[in-house]
Parts: structure tokens; C-alpha cells; sequence
């Protein structure tokens, strides 16, 4: 996956997960850079792309903000499932997986799953 690709994820994500939130300034191109080694033209690349998703707007001079908004999972409900998720994480490494098989199977469950519910 392309670096720009890999920024944009981590954004969305962080934002599904509630680490951002709408109104939340991300980190200035200059920031990402010298956190990640980068180069700038794939974190412009990357906030443009959130941009024509409707995720972030650039406010020039003052920096680039989250717009969208996520509807939360209930902390309890967030709680358990990330413990359960732990387990089963845990599980399948003692049993071997490495990264890419867990995320392989875990597509492979949650696309059987989506073909269940259209069933």
C-alpha cells in the first residue's frame, strides 16, 4: 500500500476508533514529516485525499481539521469487543499466525459474514 494510502487509513481509522474527532486539528505536513521521515509531498498527497473525501478541510494558515463525524460505539460495547478481539489475537499468534494471516482471516470471517447478512 502506497504511504499516502497508509496515512489516509491511519486518519480514518482514527477517527472510527475515537481518537479523532470532528473539529480536531491534525498534525501541520511539516509535523508528520519529522515524525515519520516522509516525504512532504505524500502527507499533502494523503490530507488531499481526506480533503476530497469530505474527512478533513484545509484552512490555510491555521491548518487542516477534521469535518467528518463518526457515530461512537458505546464505550462498553467498545470495551468488550476490543477484549474479545485481544484473545483472539493472542490466540492465533500462540497458535502460529503471523500479522498477515490474522488479516487475512479476519477479511475472510467479515466478508462471509457481510454474504450471510445479503443472504
Amino acid at each position: 500500500m502506497p504511504p499516502y494510502l497508509q496515512l489516509v487509513q491511519q486518519v480514518r481509522q482514527a477517527l472510527l476508533l475515537g481518537y479523532l474527532r470532528r473539529g480536531d486539528q491534525l498534525p501541520t505536513v511539516k509535523e508528520v514529516v519529522g515524525t515519520l521521515t516522509i516525504n512532504p509531498n505524500t502527507v499533502v498527497k494523503a490530507y488531499r485525499q481526506l480533503e476530497n473525501e469530505g474527512v478533513v478541510e484545509a484552512k490555510p494558515g491555521q491548518g487542516t481539521f477534521v469535518t467528518a463525524e463518526v457515530e461512537a460505539v458505546a464505550p462498553g460495547d467498545f470495551t468488550r469487543l476490543r477484549r474479545s478481539l485481544e484473545r483472539w489475537v493472542r490466540d492465533a499468534q500462540a497458535a502460529g499466525l503471523d500479522d498477515d494471516t490474522v488479516t487475512a482471516l479476519i477479511a475472510a470471517v467479515r466478508n462471509d459474514v457481510r454474504a450471510e447478512g445479503a443472504a
